[in-house]
């Protein structure tokens, strides 16, 4: 196409430098009617789109004056920009002209016509080639990989969001697309802020917890043991005071569950669950032991992330099993001995991920509300279960919501934030999932039913022997499990940080003229310490620390060699924490 000189070259570079988008791109169902009709020079005499009205993106506002407030004015070395929606190139050629070679831009856009219409007049592939220019493709898996790996950007820079307002004009899609982009970078936003500030405690925890995660058992048996029955996940909304004696009176033939947290509300209500789930790493989780009867609790199993305070896992008075979840010292090395769980941002998201993996044939909540009833944000005997919404919360926190009905509600910023993520969740469920609903918040993806409905299709019954089927699993989980050898790593580290070390102390006596030796030592250090996927998650901050080091500064000066040195003391510190609590067979043998 003469229209558009620069497509092949650019699509061939794509192919090497972006295989997922380009995989992406050539399954679209491509217009190229629309390509060859909707290009045109409009009155200002410059490159523009035909919209479906017959007018011009640009015909309006011409570029200049809708791009040139996107400028990078903070950090632009080691900042990112993503831009939804690139029209035919304007928006994104303004930002890869006016950043330097280090800024990452992002482009992503639900329309395959336009992508294909910007990549046909620039020639992009020097961009591509230095690693500047990525394309992400419209969906949110592929958005999510990308935005993961700006931790660097978001540390040390800035990620600037910008969406394209010409586009916006194409159609809904950009403002649906545009709202995605923003709920993932906040999400992102959670992510980093939890791990840079409690990385440390999180997986401090599981280096307190190993010796007992190894007696413990495992989960492993209950991999499809739900089969041929439902279960039920207890939360504490205000409307689990309200069926809970209900269900107490008549259990039927389902399985009960609930959160560590819960357990003295649902046992207000008579029901005894058959198990709970703690993963909550906070030692403030300790507050549950005020109104739980632990007499009444000694015979409830507690499935434990394995990030759980040891203390919290200590004081709890009935069996412990295990559960590895994600972003600990589980995640890169123990796939193949024990299942990890992404555990979200909930409990309940984590226990209807569990149920699901289980093989329960349904799945139905209760007392899942996200919004006060009346004053009411939790039911009787949960630790909450006082707090008045105006007293307890920041007023910038709590938002509005309506139920079925319409009628308004009191919510939080997390609670909706954890109705959201539990909403995707459902999608991808192979169980059905129903709400026994209690007149808040309504969970998209959900059936709500009554007590009638409940009973008239069975949500309680199960085929016989399921029940037996499913306790003899639970019974196997306390089997110990044989796990990996792993051998110290503190002798080794030690000798090559050292060496490495001395060697910028050399360096560094002439640090103007060493600046390339400087660079190479401090990105052999970087890469050194991330080669080893056990304890990478423990040196998180650490590894982030000499990523700033080591990938976002251009030069150096004298003060940098003890920023070095004391990121070298933190992880030297770390990983002779770690040999001492994960090399047990070694020290067994040794003692």
């Amino acid at each position: 196409m003469s229209a558009y000189p620069f497509l092949k070259d650019n699509i061939e570079a794509l192919e090497t430098y972006n295989p997922p988008f380009y995989a992406w791109l050539s399954g679209q169902d491509i217009d190229e009617e629309k390509l060859t009709q909707s290009l045109f020079k409009n009155k200002w005499d410059i490159l523009d789109w035909k919209m479906e009205d017959g007018n011009g993106m640009f015909e309006t506002v011409p570029p200049n004056a809708i791009y040139k407030g996107w400028v990078a004015n903070e950090k632009p070395e080691t900042s990112a920009t993503i831009i939804v929606g690139c029209n035919v190139g304007y928006g994104l050629n303004q930002v890869l002209m006016s950043t330097p070679d280090t800024h990452k831009v992002i482009v992503t856009d639900p329309n395959p016509e336009m992508l294909l219409a910007c990549l046909g007049q620039t020639d992009y592939r020097p961009f591509m080639e230095a690693g500047k220019l990525h394309f992400c493709p419209a969906d949110e898996h592929s958005l999510m990989l990308i935005i993961k790996e700006l931790d660097l950007q978001f540390v040390y820079g800035k990620i600037y969001l910008r969406l394209d307002m010409a586009s916006q004009q194409l159609g809904p899609e950009y403002s649906q697309w545009s709202s995605t982009v923003k709920a993932k970078l906040e999400s992102f936003t959670v992510e980093m802020t939890t791990l840079r500030l409690k990385q440390d405690v999180m997986v401090g925890n599981e280096l307190d917890n190993f010796s007992r995660i190894l007696k413990d058992g495992s989960i492993s048996p209950l991999k499809g043991a739900g089969r041929g029955m439902g279960a039920v996940i207890l939360g504490a909304g205000p409307s689990l005071a309200r069926f809970g004696p209900e269900l107490a009176a008549n259990p039927g033939q389902a399985i009960y569950a609930t959160s560590l947290q819960g357990l003295p509300a649902v046992q207000k209500t008579g029901i005894k669950p058959h198990f709970c789930v703690g993963i909550d790493y906070n030692a403030s989780m300790s507050r549950v032991y005020e109104q739980l009867d632990k007499e009444w609790a000694k015979d409830i199993p507690l499935i434990y992330s394995t990030k759980l305070d040891h203390k919290v896992l200590a004081e709890y008075p009935g069996p412990t099993i295990p559960m590895w979840t994600v972003g600990g010292i589980g995640t890169f090395v123990l796939g193949h001995h024990e299942e990890i769980f992404d555990a979200g941002s909930n409990v309940s998201i984590t226990l209807a991920r569990f149920l699901d993996w289980c093989g329960f044939n349904h799945i139905m909540m209760v007392g899942q509300d996200f919004a006060w009833k009346g004053n009411s944000s939790h039911a009787p005997g949960h630790q909450n279960a006082r707090a008045v919404k105006h007293n307890a919360y920041n007023p910038a926190m709590l938002v509005e919501t309506v139920n079925a009905d319409g009628e308004k509600l009191t919510s939080t910023v997390q609670y909706m934030t954890s109705k959201h993520e539990m909403e995707d969740d459902i999608k991808k469920l192979r169980a059905p999932v129903f709400n026994l609903y209690g007149g808040c918040a309504v969970i998209k993806g959900t059936r709500n039913v009554d007590m009638q409905e409940v009973n008239m299709e069975g949500l309680l019954s199960a085929v016989t022997g399921s029940m037996d089927y499913f306790k003899t699993a639970m019974n196997m989980t306390s089997t110990p499990r044989p796990m990996p050898s792993f051998e110290p790593r503190s002798p080794k580290w030690t000798s090559s940080l050292n060496h490495v070390t001395k060697r910028l102390e050399k360096l560094f006596r002439k640090h103007g003229k060493n600046q390339q030796e400087i660079h190479k030592a401090l990105h052999e250090v970087y890469f050194f310490i991330r080669q080893d996927l056990l304890y990478m998650p423990y040196l998180y901050n650490e590894i982030l620390d000499m990523a700033g080091l080591a990938r976002a500064k251009s030069s150096y000066a004298p003060k940098d060699l003890p920023r070095y040195k004391k990121i070298v003391k933190k992880i030297l510190t770390k990983v002779r924490h770690m040999d001492r609590s994960i090399c047990v067979n070694v020290n067994r043998k040794a003692a």
